[in-house]
């Protein structure tokens, strides 16, 4: 009988195929899954771009543009997009014939604030520029934001000192003007953090300027400056004239440097600006950090309150100017600002460079300032009076206006007593205070 025939070799043969087709069926499992899912997170990222560059975030409707930046946003998605950009255009464009085109820079600011929206009632194209910066409380200037924009005034939220930024602005809009207010403000603080003076007042116009003198057209720049450039100068009411080079504090120290450093970019490149002396703003919407307002806010709330005298025992005065006039001495400068001579980082000629004192003309001292908060919010303060500490305020300010007057017709208007009883108004309106019968405390 035959033997039957040998099937081991078939057997092992078919067994070999079977794993083959296994091992290949895997491998082909494993390299959909791989094309499956980059296929999706490529997906993903094309959405996230869509979505990012047609609908930017409500807070700035841009990405942050100062040291916070998002690294990807930044890389991915420029400055904004197409959304960002026509928000910038709509804001900037003038309402009227031959309006201006400016640019704001701190306008989320008390004054920058205020301006804004004197420009932009009048017609004229205004963007705004702030980094909303925490040396006070940012709510309030988010408020302002937020009162700007109802008015479709559009704040860019970035630094100065982001030269990417400015160029990108200048590249979107062609600025005819620049109201540059954005500053670290305050005498005092500047003995706790110096740098941030330096930073900003000093750092952060250079680079702006930097900016201006190359685009074509160059704009014309109204920036601010400060009554206490004036420092430890004796002789009243303080002018245009007198010296400057006796800066009392930092914050003093870097006013007066940036209006050297104005002469020297109107000298080399032929930007026209004009420098504007403030003398102690105040009214709604004000500023925190300021005497009339924490005065109103611990008045209110009992707690007693530090009323300076010289060294030599007298009262500390202050020339207080109110928000509305110091808006029409800015606006003033800029009506009157003109063109820049420069192009392409070149002068063609000699460009206007000017400096103005706005102030009240009326010097009040303190303990006045604090007796109209007592009667305006019924409450008696509680008061002590001590000497003004060697930290760099001036004892006495004291304005004479009579070039701005000359030049774009500057005249205050509103004393002391009108323009607290506005702020005193706003600010129990603001802050939902309710004002009881006068107390007699002591």
């Amino acid at each position: 009988m035959a033997s039957p025939p040998d099937t081991s070799k078939s057997l092992k043969l078919l067994r070999y195929q079977s794993y083959i087709r296994r091992v290949n069926s895997s491998k082909f499992l494993k390299a959909s899954s791989k094309i499956l899912f980059r296929s999706t997170l490529i997906a993903a990222l094309i959405l996230i771009i869509f979505f990012t560059i047609h609908n930017p975030p409500i807070s700035s409707q841009s990405p942050h543009f100062h040291s916070h930046t998002n690294f990807l946003s930044s890389a991915l998605f420029g400055r904004g997009g197409a959304a960002w950009e026509k928000q910038v255009h709509r804001s900037a464009k003038p309402d009227r014939p031959g309006g201006m085109t400016v640019l704001v820079t701190g306008a989320a600011g008390f004054i920058g604030a205020h301006c804004s929206l004197a420009l932009k009632k009048r017609g004229e194209g205004v963007l705004g520029l702030d980094n909303f910066n925490d040396y006070y409380d940012p709510s309030l200037k988010r408020a302002r934001q937020a009162l700007l924009s109802k008015h479709e005034i559009f704040i860019v939220e970035g630094d100065l000192n982001d030269k990417p930024l400015l160029i990108k602005l200048f590249d979107v809009v062609p600025f005819t003007h620049v109201l540059h207010l954005a500053a670290q403000a305050g005498v005092r603080y500047a003995m706790q953090n110096p740098q941030s003076y330096v930073a900003s007042n000093v750092a952060g116009f250079v680079n702006l300027l930097e900016v201006c003198k190359d685009v074509n057209p160059q704009p014309a720049i109204v920036w601010a400056s400060s009554s206490s450039v004036y420092g430890l100068n004796t002789e009243n009411p303080f002018s245009e004239l007198h010296r400057t080079d006796q800066p009392a504090s930092l914050y003093a120290a870097t006013k007066k440097a940036g209006e050297e450093i104005a002469h020297t970019y109107n000298h080399i490149y032929g930007l026209s600006l004009t420098g504007l002396r403030f003398f102690t703003v105040y009214g709604p919407w004000g500023r925190p950090d300021m005497a009339y307002f924490f005065f109103t806010k611990d008045i209110l709330q009992g707690k007693t309150i530090d009323v300076y005298q010289t060294q030599e025992d007298k009262e500390v005065a202050r020339d207080f100017t109110y928000i509305d006039d110091v808006v029409k001495g800015c606006v003033g400068a800029l009506d009157t600002a003109e063109k820049s001579t420069g192009s392409g980082g070149k002068k063609r000629g000699p460009a206007q460079l000017r400096v103005y004192n706005l102030g009240n003309t009326s010097p009040v001292p303190v303990g006045k300032l604090v007796a109209i908060l007592e009667g305006l919010l019924n409450v008696k303060a509680k008061k002590h009076v001590i000497r003004m500490p060697r930290n760099g305020d001036v004892p006495f300010t004291h304005a004479n206006v009579s070039l701005a007057n000359r030049d774009f017709g500057y005249k205050p208007t509103t004393d002391l007593a009108a323009g607290l009883r506005k702020f005193v108004k706003w600010y129990v309106g603001y802050y939902g205070v309710q004002l009881g019968a006068k107390k007699g405390n002591n």
